[in-house]
């Protein structure tokens, strides 16, 4: 087990694999900055390590992320001698990033949702590619209920397309908890499981993943997300039909599959064959 903080965990349960897991249990592992910062430095440690395929990020104890911490947010770096409209936008912007961050990773991110998944909380759910929700675990846009608009890190924009438009709004201005039933049922989670598979799922997920083409996964990820905000569906299928080009002319991996299928044994997937060195 490696840490970038004693509130963010980085572990590789399976070859891989990399777990993240929020570990500040006796708050729900809420969204206070001494959790986020050092979030978005484990977030950037993965990226880069290129030994890792496939992310899972839970939340340690009984809740995945309850959100805005109103008792002890936590110390904001870097903002000595800034005006209080300034110190609330750099505040927005550390939050901000760290959504854009599960984003941009080139891995697949796959969120273990073990419990609460509130306000920000269910902003993070929802900037991982896939959710799995152990039976106990419950969603809730929260910020209506705390006298704001729901609106926040991206909810707005990526509830709606996760579950619809009507169902979106009817969380965001109800504020309502929805359980892990129901969030199977509208598609907020791709899966719902018994709270003691949860990792145990998620981990023969991402292993199925990581045994694929590396860069099969990595641009279907692209085209997934550049999809949700392609203008039309013409040029989104012009970068899509890029992507397959690149795979499919500089990788042997459509023939190793297809090899594969007629001696009936598994693929071995390869990276790209013409990689520079190392350094290079």
């Amino acid at each position: 087990m490696t840490s970038v903080s004693p509130l963010v965990l980085i572990e590789h349960p399976r070859p891989e694999v990399a777990l993240i897991t929020l570990n500040r249990p006796e708050r729900m592992n809420s969204m206070a900055f001494d959790v986020m910062v050092p979030l978005q430095a484990a977030l950037t440690a993965v990226h880069r390590d290129t030994a890792v395929r496939v992310v899972v990020l839970t939340g340690a104890s009984r809740g995945f992320s309850s959100g805005a911490d109103h008792k002890s947010a936590g110390a904001v770096p870097h903002v000595a001698g800034l005006t209080r409209p300034t110190y609330a936008l750099r505040s927005m912007e550390i939050l901000d990033e760290v959504i854009l961050t599960l984003r941009r990773l080139h891995q697949p991110v796959i969120a273990a949702v073990n419990g609460a998944a509130i306000g920000g909380g269910l902003c993070l759910a929802l900037a991982c590619d896939i959710r799995v929700a152990a039976a106990g675990a419950y969603f809730r846009a929260a910020g209506i209920n705390n006298g704001l608009t729901a609106s926040e890190l991206g909810l707005s924009y990526l509830l709606p397309r996760a579950i619809g438009s009507s169902r979106a709004a009817e969380l965001m201005l109800t504020g309502r908890d929805v359980d892990a039933a129901e969030a199977e049922r509208i598609g907020l989670v791709s899966r719902r499981v018994p709270d003691t598979e949860l990792l145990a799922e998620c981990y023969r997920m991402a292993e199925r993943i990581a045994g694929f083409s590396r860069p099969g996964v990595e641009l279907t990820k692209r085209t997934l997300w550049s999809g949700l905000d392609a203008a039309s569906l013409e040029g989104h299928m012009q970068a899509e039909g890029l992507g397959q080009l690149y795979v499919r002319l500089l990788t042997d991996n459509f023939e190793e599959a297809v090899a594969a299928r007629a001696q009936r044994r598994a693929p071995k997937f390869t990276d790209d064959t013409s990689a520079p060195p190392a350094g290079s």
